[in-house]
């Protein structure tokens, strides 16, 4: 068992042996070309025969493991025990004897550095960079020693305990190896990366430099030369002040010294070095694979590598059948569900969908190229999606407008019938509410012979049956009729608020007339879940446990079952159930298939039923209809009596009355098309997982989840293979939590850049956040900045400030007097249902998770649409 190797014996493959750092640092040795400072790396079996030696360590790493992220006091206290034990421990004589002989043959007169390198870190998944310690200017052999041991005691920092414990991986699971690496004492030193470190534009190399060693740039004490490299040219540059150097200290370590002043506005780098250093970058790049983090120096004329590590922070680039220029639209910013999605939910998402999908970062993407390229329906593409989400249309110009990406090519017209962003279509429907309640009947009849006609199927046949119902599934969702209704909708409410606008001076005046009308689905979910409340309130006993279980969590107990053994549970129970058999198929992110639906997770959904016990009180939900409805006929009554007074107002009146009854008949269906397919998903789900506990059974899975991380072809040939790839599905699950951490783009192009729209409006008020105006109104509140809904906490007069949401978010609308996400656009989900409940909302607002804090006071301008925040300190 060796316990120290030499660099030129190591390479990427041994991760286990020397962790992330070291391996890397074997493989930059092995690149023709790049100068690497000689080293060993103390391996992991030196660790684990050291740390065998504390007493009851795994007791204690058990204990870590049960201890929450956020329980910082609980982690600073264990983790410090542990690792003081660590450091206190005796290298044993053996493993001593192999690093001192290691030191001895590199030269025992130099300086080193000792720098932990845990299995963990500089992985393409999981960077952990500045987790673990580094020791600079390490001299002697004794020294050398000493700090090995504080590098494997830096497995228990603080920091690295929370960072493991926050994404998932095990205490014991992760192992420390250490780097030890002759110094240089550079004249400049920095961080280089191969992929804009902002728009993530993967042809752009970025290089920081400062004076002396890099710890200065790493550790924050000095702004930094910026370099911007593309093609071999350099295409921009920032000279920083720099005041700061840390340079080493002759007796060991280092130290901060000043500057001289007339050379703290010096450029660190000429450009022939940026230039020189922007190719090793490319080389290094290119060798790996990947992206690159580069840690680099400056020894006299000399570029020498200290580190590379792949960027696991960058969004990864959908995949291309060719090396054009392409641009990509994100579909989770249209469907309001940017999370990351499993492999199963991608593909059926994939099938349901008609038009392509390129699929990155567990994340669906729609090639817009084709359309940008043309001049005839560029235009239209943007003020669509424009219209949609200002900062999409707005992003997708910027790409126009560079002129370099995407080259127009005009396009012959051809006869035929035109396409909607050309203007024509067939003749508008009646206003005919009996056009609605077919397509419902329609896709209830359809559903239900689902139901039925699936319960004979298993094995392959069930997945055959699934794969030609999907087609029954493109019918119904893509149904002509359907899409004209809902199309007619949102062109009454666009004639009335341009007309309004026109003729009486009201903006967005559908906002209004749009409340309580019949047939939405999704409110109806709402206020449906305000009578469970009422069927609950009664019963003391019934509410106590309920409270049990909210403080608990949404775990697996069956909560339900449970309910028989309170007073009143029985009704109760029915009360419940009666709303799960309606919508028990919708959950959080419920496009995606493998998300816990309500059915399977009905403790979800208790702080929300607390939440309406607390702030409303019986016959909530019919009340809060009718006052929607009143409210909108008011408004309609007053509207047509100003019209009457204009010139020429009885025709005026006479239209937008027409109107406003075409809007109300039609714009409730806008919600049934996704509440019909996310029925149909949650049928599928449930044969699906019957199928993976058949496999589990058979040994062909290890647990039913297995199947999420596969693509829906990959289920086909598992389920008729009866074997499956566990190493793959491993592969899978690490991926997935890597994406996890990554935001989606609205646009993203091939080159890798996340191109960012922006407002241009000039006309906020100083500090406002902009945003997207979609349900007009203006209201003060408290803000709740919420990420989870099984989190909700809730008052009457709060605000909703949250990333975005989909239909599953609704019945917190009903205790909210206002909404603002991130996300959004005109016709989605929040936006439609804050009509319907009559909330101003603001959407589309970036970053406001993180610019609004919990508790602070806000205004919420749904007319105008923009966020004034009030109060600059949380309410407590």
């Amino acid at each position: 068992m060796a316990y120290v190797l030499g660099f030129g014996e190591i390479d990427r493959t041994q991760v286990a042996i020397v962790g992330g750092k070291g391996a890397n640092l074997g493989e930059l040795s092995r690149i023709d070309g790049v100068a690497v400072p000689d080293g060993f790396c103390v391996t992991t079996d030196a660790f684990a025969r050291t740390v065998a030696g504390v007493p009851s360590i795994d007791d204690r790493l058990d204990e870590l493991a049960r201890l929450a992220p956020d329980d910082r006091s609980a982690i600073t206290e264990l983790s410090a025990r542990i690792r003081r034990a660590v450091e206190e421990l005796a290298v044993p004589d053996d493993v001593a004897a192999e690093i001192v002989a290691a030191h001895a043959r590199l030269g025992v007169d130099g300086a080193y550095a000792v720098r932990s390198s845990a299995t963990a870190e500089d992985l393409p998944t999981a960077s952990f960079a500045g987790q673990q310690d580094t020791f600079l200017n390490v001299l002697g052999s004794a020294a050398i020693l000493e700090h090995v041991r504080r590098c494997w005691g830096s497995l228990f920092t603080e920091r690295a305990v929370t960072y493991r414990l926050r994404n998932g991986f095990g205490h014991r699971s992760i192992r420390m190896a250490v780097v030890v690496q002759r110094m240089v004492f550079p004249r400049a030193s920095g961080i280089l990366v191969t992929a804009d470190p902002v728009t993530s534009d993967r042809t752009v190399v970025s290089i920081d430099a400062g004076f002396g060693l890099g710890e200065a740039l790493v550790s924050g004490l000095v702004n930094a030369d910026v370099y911007r490299v593309r093609d071999g040219a350099i295409i921009g540059a920032t000279t920083a002040t720099k005041k700061l150097a840390v340079e080493p200290v002759p007796t060991g370590g280092t130290q901060v010294r000043e500057i001289a002043e007339n050379r703290r506005d010096e450029p660190v780098l000429t450009e022939a070095e940026v230039l020189r250093l922007a190719d090793e970058g490319r080389r290094i790049e290119a060798h790996f694979g990947s992206p690159q983090d580069i840690e680099w120096c400056l020894d006299g004329a000399d570029i020498r590598i200290v580190q590379s590590r792949p960027i696991t922070t960058l969004f990864p680039i959908p995949v291309a059948a060719d090396e054009q220029n392409r641009v990509y639209v994100s579909v989770g910013h249209q469907q309001m569900m940017t999370d990351a999605m499993k492999p199963l939910g991608i593909s059926l998402w994939q099938l349901t969908s008609r038009a392509p999908m390129r699929d990155a970062g567990g994340r669906l993407f729609v090639d817009v190229t084709p359309a940008l390229s043309s001049p005839t329906t560029c235009t239209g593409l943007i003020e669509a999606l424009g219209k949609s989400d200002p900062l999409i249309g707005d992003a997708l110009q910027t790409v126009i407008d560079r002129g370099d990406f995407i080259r127009q090519v005009p396009q012959p017209v051809s006869g035929g019938t035109p396409t909607a962003l050309q203007g024509g279509g067939p003749e508008p429907i009646e206003t005919d509410p009996g056009i609605v309640t077919e397509l419902i009947t329609e896709s209830e009849v359809s559903l239900a012979a689902l139901k039925r006609d699936i319960r004979a199927e298993s094995g392959p046949a069930l997945i055959d049956f699934i794969r030609a119902d999907i087609e029954e599934l493109r019918r119904v969702l893509f149904a002509p009729r359907g899409l004209e209704v809902i199309t007619a909708g949102m062109d009454a409410a666009e004639w009335l608020n341009v007309q309004l606008w026109e003729w009486l001076g009201e903006k967005n005046a559908a906002d209004a007339l749009t409340q309580s009308v019949p047939g939405n689905v999704t409110s109806e979910m709402g206020l449906a879940l305000l009578d469970v409340a009422d069927a609950l309130r009664p019963h003391p006993q019934v509410v106590a446990y309920l409270r049990q279980v909210e403080e608990a969590g949404p775990t697996g107990s069956d909560f339900l079952g449970e309910l028989a053994e309170c007073q009143g549970g029985d009704e109760a129970r029915a009360a419940i159930e009666d709303f799960l058999d309606r919508y028990g198929m919708r959950c959080v992110g419920e496009i995606d298939i493998t998300r816990p639906r309500w059915s399977e997770s009905p403790a979800t959904l208790v702080p929300t039923i607390l939440s309406n016990i607390k702030n409303f009180g019986p016959g909530a939900g019919r009340q809060r209809f009718a006052d929607g409805l009143r409210d909108a006929e008011e408004t309609k009554h007053q509207l047509l009596q100003r019209l009457h007074a204009l010139p020429d107002g009885e025709r005026k009146a006479e239209e937008t009355a027409a109107m406003i009854d075409r809007v109300r008949t039609f714009s409730g269906y806008r919600e049934y098309p996704k509440y019909g397919m996310v029925s149909r998903y949650f049928v599928y789900k449930q044969a699906l997982s019957a199928e993976a506990a058949r496999l589990v059974e058979a040994g062909v899975l290890r647990e039913p989840e297995d199947i999420f991380y596969l693509r829906f072809d990959e289920l086909d040939e598992v389920v008729r293979t009866r074997r499956a790839d566990a190493e793959l599905i491993d592969e899978r699950k690490a991926a997935f939590r890597t994406y996890e951490t990554l935001t989606a783009p609205r646009v993203l192009t091939s080159d890798g850049e996340a191109v960012t729209g922006t407002y241009r409006r000039e006309d906020l008020p100083a500090g406002a956040l902009p945003g997207m105006a979609v349900s007009a109104g203006i209201i003060e509140g408290r803000a709740r900045v919420i990420t989870d809904i099984a989190q909700a906490d809730l008052a009457a007069g709060d605000i909703l400030v949250t990333a975005y949401t989909d239909p599953s978010w609704t019945p917190l609308f009903v205790a909210i007097a206002g909404l603002v996400t991130e996300v959004g656009g005109l016709m989605t989900h929040g936006a439609v249902i804050a009509r319907e409940y009559g909330l101003p909302a603001v959407v589309g607002v970036e970053h406001a998770t993180e610019l609004i804090r919990d508790g602070q006071r806000i205004r919420v301008n749904g007319t105008d649409g923009y966020v004034e925040i009030l109060t600059t300190a949380a309410a407590g």
